[in-house]
């Protein structure tokens, strides 16, 4: 990766380009304290050619902002490319950094009087919540409770059938298994239906994603064993069942990774 800085009297626009992994990490805080050290505290990080990102660079990002911050300074995002703004997005890093369109409209947010605050009052690290696209494994339990029911498979948009899905929503995933909420999609199940059809001891075939380690989803068969009835759907717990070495550890790291970044993300939202 390559840094170029472009100073300003009060500010400096970093342009980044290239891979920002691990073995840059060093690179970008040896800029920021270089700056910090003229006395201009408000940095602007422009990622518009970083076609790829990982943990510890954002653990990276999320640590030169708190630096600027207790400079009373400020470190913005400007331009981020598709990739970099998919994983910030996905790992909440945007409620942290304040993240622009422009150069110019990050350089007018170090003018504002009120600068927002980093993260909402009371708002907490969340893991990532990509979809995840499930279906009954049991093709006779799924007729029972999909097939006659008058709607259409909310992924592909065609008559209900063998390749049904539904979609819920990841909020929690280990090496172990991984938890998500569902709230019926098209189906028309009430919650009591979508608790029947989701029982524990229910298995299942799932995909997910991994936005830091693969692209597309990862697949593997797990087992419910946790089903809680909501308001407004059902929060399902599962093992896996059957998953390939190299996804359960691609897993393991995810969930690494994502522990990394909470604990992050807490210090820097520290009052």
């Amino acid at each position: 990766m390559h840094i170029t800085v472009e100073p300003s009297d009060d500010h400096a626009v970093l342009h980044l380009r290239g891979e920002f992994d691990t073995y840059y990490c060093p690179l970008l805080q040896e800029e920021v304290d270089g700056i910090r050290r003229t006395g201009v505290h408000n940095i602007v990080l422009n990622l518009r050619m970083v076609k790829f990102i990982n943990s510890t660079a954002l653990g990276a990002i999320i640590k030169a902002s708190k630096a600027l911050s207790s400079d009373g300074g400020k470190l913005t995002i400007s331009r981020p490319s598709a990739f970099c703004k998919d994983i910030i997005e996905k790992v909440g890093l945007d409620r942290v950094v304040s993240v622009f369109d422009t150069d110019e409209d990050a350089i007018g947010s170090f003018q504002r009087k009120k600068a927002e605050s980093l993260v909402a009052e009371g708002e907490e690290f969340e893991d990532d919540k990509s979809s995840v696209l499930f279906t009954l494994t049991d093709q006779n339990r799924l007729d029972h409770f999909i097939a006659e029911v008058k709607a259409k498979n909310p992924v592909h948009g065609h008559a209900f059938g063998k390749n049904w899905n539904g979609v819920g929503r990841m909020s929690g995933l280990d090496e172990n298994g991984l938890r998500f909420t569902w709230n019926g999609g098209k189906t028309d199940l009430n919650v009591f239906d979508m608790g029947q059809m989701l029982a524990v001891g229910t298995e299942l075939s799932v995909k997910f994603r991994l936005p830091l380690l693969k692209r597309g989803y990862c697949e593997a068969a797990v087992e419910i064993d946790l089903l809680e009835e909501r308001a407004d759907g059902v929060k399902v717990g599962a093992v896996f069942t059957q998953i390939d070495d190299e996804t359960r550890d691609a897993v393991r790291q995810y969930a690494k990774d994502m522990a990394f970044l909470k604990e992050e993300l807490r210090k820097a939202t520290d009052k």
